[in-house]
């Protein structure tokens, strides 16, 4: 495949226009203190972390233009290192909430995976939650 040029590119495209940009992040692992029952207390357990963002950033061309997928992953780090939480539900929310930060996402979406929470009877349990800029 060779690279495409200018002379390449058709003239006569019509008008375009972006209609969503999404920035993401899938299949993060952290190990984390969560949990609600007396097992899970004092111990980490594997989260499975899936991001999708909406964001304004049509046309960038450098990284400050646009959302830098490092900052989310370090985001679920920092929820990670402040201790334990309950549900993975607040997780969810506040990383979603850490997200929407940035002015130019419009909707967060995250869906965390706790993968020991029903084991063996189950791969998987979790939650997906959706916050929109209001």
């Amino acid at each position: 495949m060779s690279p495409v040029t200018e002379q390449d590119q058709p003239q006569d495209v019509g008008v375009t226009r972006v209609v969503a940009s999404k920035i993401f992040v899938s299949g993060l692992k952290v190990d984390a203190y969560v949990g609600i029952y007396a097992h899970e207390r004092g111990r980490s357990q594997p989260l499975i972390i899936d991001v999708e963002l909406d964001a304004a950033i049509a046309g960038a061309e450098h990284l400050s233009e646009t959302v830098n997928y490092e900052l989310v992953a370090e985001a679920a780090r920092a929820l990670v290192a402040s201790g334990h939480i309950g549900l993975v539900e607040t997780f969810a929310e506040q990383l979603a909430r850490a997200c929407l930060a940035d002015p130019r996402v419009s909707r967060a979406r995250v869906r965390v995976d706790k993968p020991m929470a029903l084991a063996p009877h189950a791969a998987s349990a979790g939650v997906e939650v959706v916050l929109v800029r209001s």
